[in-house]
């Protein structure tokens, strides 16, 4: 069987990340927790390896975590609405799937602000389709919530990766899905958990920020918050596994992170900085792996 992959490109994606993070991993893993599940490469990688009992994802991404509830739920109805979208674009000229596209953007916002459950399978389906077609990937929305990344001009995106979507579905199945704050994650969490937390990065430099993905930014006041969760969840003896930037990319004397992790192991690890509106500034940079396994120090 094909191993499940991420169905959506992500920004901040783990992906590239993802032999660094696996090999920080515990050595078993019955129980597992994401908070800021995002694309999910570590949370497939995990389904797929260690085949937990008990699993919970979260993000503040509702339509996100909508879509992952459809997967889960509705797949084969996810598979014929994107089979029915890639036959349509597939037909169509690039002119005439640049109109397709913002036609299904504005749709997707009609259905997102007015919040009818009934259309969240086809708001998943759009929530695909606006990924595999919008600029890089990215998930953007206005002061009004509205979704408002460009068209792509791809010529021919894979939209409807039907090998791929029942595999994550097929795993997902034992899977339980909340949208909402991080807090709300902490009843599950106990010292048989294992949880990796990968939040909205602190960002480099001020224009870093525009890829945010919510309504709600994440402050360097959200960033100790999350700092004391992990503090709390770690004393209570689950084993924690987060991802930050490093501010030492830009500033060597800025140690906001290294001050408030300081009783935790900190790691420096190469990625590849996928999204910059400056290409020369594309390329390998540190982020920060933040742990209390034992196996890791």
């Amino acid at each position: 069987m094909t191993s499940a992959k991420p169905f959506i490109k992500w920004v901040g994606g783990k992906s590239q990340l993802l032999d660094e993070i696996r090999a920080r991993y515990p050595s078993k893993i019955e129980k597992y927790c994401e908070p800021f599940v995002g694309g999910g490469a570590v949370l497939f990688d995990i389904l797929n390896k260690f085949q937990p009992k008990e699993v919970l994802i979260n993000d503040i991404n509702k339509e996100l975590i909508n879509t992952y509830v459809q997967i889960k739920n509705n797949c084969y109805e996810m598979i014929d609405g994107l089979s029915e979208i890639q036959r349509i674009y597939k037909s169509h000229t690039q002119e005439e799937n640049k109109d397709f596209f913002y036609e299904k953007r504005s749709r997707y916002n009609e259905i997102k602000i007015n919040g009818d459950k009934a259309e969240n399978l086809e708001k998943a389906v759009l929530f695909i389709f606006l990924n595999k077609t919008c600029y890089n990937g990215l998930y953007r929305v206005n002061s009004k919530g509205l979704f408002n990344v460009p068209f792509n001009n791809a010529k021919n995106p894979l939209l409807c990766d039907e090998e791929n979507l029942r595999a994550c579905s097929k795993l997902l199945q034992n899977v339980q899905m909340k949208a909402g704050d991080y807090k709300e994650c902490k009843y599950f969490i106990d010292d048989k958990t294992f949880i990796y937390i990968d939040p909205p990065y602190r960002p480099l430099t001020q224009t870093a920020a525009f890829t945010s993905y919510s309504e709600n930014g994440f402050s360097d006041i959200e960033q100790i918050e999350l700092g004391n969760f992990i503090s709390e969840i770690s004393d209570k003896g689950a084993m924690v596994l987060a991802s930050n930037s490093d501010p030492k990319n830009i500033n060597q004397n800025d140690n906001f992170f290294d001050e408030l992790y300081s009783q935790f192991k900190i790691e420096r690890v190469s990625a590849s900085r996928m999204i910059n509106s400056n290409a020369k500034k594309r390329g390998a940079i540190n982020e920060l792996l933040i742990s209390n396994i034992a196996s890791v120090f």
